[in-house]
């Protein structure tokens, strides 16, 4: 998982995207990280993953927040349902 430099990612560019079919490619401009090439399967393995965490957090804030718990016998007959 060597990082590359620009200059040879722009060389090596086909070798690039298939090595990130396997592994996260790191570029780097200066000696510093630029970028980071990676799959789309892993692109979107990410995602989810973020997606996920993302609900996870707002469903525990909303638990914080919520008031009394009610039956649901009772919401449904506020509704009309039962």
């Amino acid at each position: 998982m060597d990082p590359l430099c620009v200059a040879d990612a722009r060389k090596q560019f086909s070798e690039v995207i298939d090595r990130s079919q396997t592994e996260a490619v790191f570029i780097e401009r200066r000696g510093q990280r630029a970028a980071v090439v990676i799959s789309p399967e892993q692109y979107e393995r990410m995602l989810d993953a973020l997606e996920d965490a993302e609900d996870t957090a707002s469903f525990d804030a909303a638990r914080q927040d919520e008031g009394p718990s009610l039956p649901w016998a009772q919401v449904k007959a506020d509704l009309g349902w039962a």
